[in-house]
Order: structure tokens, then sequence, then C-alpha cells
């Protein structure tokens, strides 16, 4: 399980997160939404042990990761796989040393093995043959998919969505949702996605966190936030979250 407990940053006079809890259950696909520059990305951030915060903690199975330093933090973080905004593909590498780089980065794995587990990673994401393809010469759906399989080519026990469908048209989103779906099922890791897309997450969620003002405005399973009564919440669901005032900060 993931805890963040009364979470608070601020960048210079500006406070991002402000006294934010959460809980995230082992194996759930739990996805954080909120209006743009709401700080879910900063969120993320703390969560991977990329920002430490002012006030509050992080915990990874009881383990403290705001307290972590060095070793010890790159030890937590073997544990996690990330799909970065807008892929983050290194255009100079192939398809297959892409998704091979984290296995040559952090195990000392032969290049059979490494050969093996990129294939086998490139086939469960339906990229089979495109070993040799450089991220230029494929489509961007094609990059999510690549980005994908180099998150899970280290088998990661938790894995972190930035945005995963950023770029792509709404044919596309449903794909690549639907194939994170798949991969949960069978790899059963523990899922943390940030997300714009409404309301197509709420079809894949096992829960849904709501980011307002710095804050968890709203948490629970899709139905659940659907039907709440908070206006945050029903605001942003019908679109109209920058109609909705934000609190004063204090």
């Amino acid at each position: 399980m993931i805890q963040v407990e009364a979470l608070t940053k601020s960048f210079g006079r500006q406070q991002v997160l402000r006294a934010l809890s959460l809980e995230v259950p082992t194996g759930s696909i739990t996805v954080i939404i909120g209006r743009s520059g709401g700080g879910k990305s900063v969120l993320l951030k703390h969560l991977i042990g990329l920002l430490y915060p002012d006030e509050g903690r992080v915990l990874v199975d009881g383990v403290e990761i705001t307290a972590l330093r060095g070793r010890a933090l790159d030890d937590i973080r073997r544990r996690y796989g990330v799909v970065f905004q807008g892929g983050a593909l290194f255009d100079s590498m192939s398809v297959f040393d892409n998704v091979a780089f984290p296995l040559r980065e952090k195990s000392r794995f032969p290049e059979s093995e490494i050969r093996e587990r990129v294939e086998e990673k490139l086939e469960q994401v339906g990229l089979s043959g495109m070993e040799h393809k450089n991220p230029a010469e494929i489509s961007g759906g094609m990059r999510k998919r690549v980005a994908i399989a180099r998150a899970l080519v280290t088998e990661p026990e938790i894995v972190f969505f930035d945005e995963p469908t950023t770029g792509l048209d709404p044919i596309l989103v449903n794909t690549i949702h639907h194939l994170i779906v798949e991969l949960h099922r069978k790899f059963r890791f523990t899922a943390v996605m940030v997300s714009h897309e409404i309301p197509e997450i709420f079809e894949i969620a096992d829960r849904v966190a709501v980011l307002h003002d710095g804050a968890i405005a709203e948490v629970g399973p899709p139905d659940a936030v659907r039907a709440s009564a908070n206006p945050v919440v029903q605001h942003f669901i019908r679109g109209e979250v920058e109609a909705v005032p934000a609190e004063p900060r204090r």
C-alpha cells in the first residue's frame, strides 16, 4: 500500500499541495484526476521520490520514502516502473534498445536474457517485429506502447502512469487504457495514474481521486465518485472545473 499523509509542498509563494492525504491499495488501479496545473504531476513526483515535501510523508508498504536518500531510495525505486508523459523515449535508440535500457542500467542480466525479456514485453504490448524501428518511424500510439513495455520490463510491483494517453485521439485513448487494464490483470502490479481523460478513466479505475486546490476533494470507487454530491467533483466531471472557485490560500 502507498500512503500519503498530510503532504504539503510550495514553490516559492505558490502552495501546490495542501495537507494532501491519500491511500493507494496494493494491486489497485488508482487514477488521480483534476484540473490542469492543479498539482497532479507534483504529487506523482513525490510518490516516485523525485521531490521532497515541505511537510508530511509518503510511505510504501510502511517504509517512509520521504525520509530516504541515496541507495536506500534507489532500492525502493527498483520496485517502480514509470510511464512518463509523452513517453520520454530516446530518439537515437531503437525500440529494442529503449525497452532494454532499464535492464542494462539496473541489472546484471546477460544480453541473451535481456533480449528474451524485451521481446516478450514487446509481444505483450502488440509490437512484435518492431524491435529495429526508431521512435520517429512508428505512430504515436505505438510509441505509448513502447513506453509501457519499457516500464514493465523490470517486472515492477508499482507502475506510475503520468498522462499516458496525452496527444492521442479518442480511439487510441481507449486502446491504451484497455492495454493497461489487460497488463494489470496479467501482472497484478499496483497502478497509479494521473489523467485528464473524463469519463474514460471511470471505466478502468478501481479508485478515483479528485485533486482540487492542492488536496483530495473526493476518493473512492468510480461509481461512488460519479454519484458524489460534492460540487467540485460534479463540476469537474461535467467539464466545468474551471468554474469552481479555488479555496483561499492559508
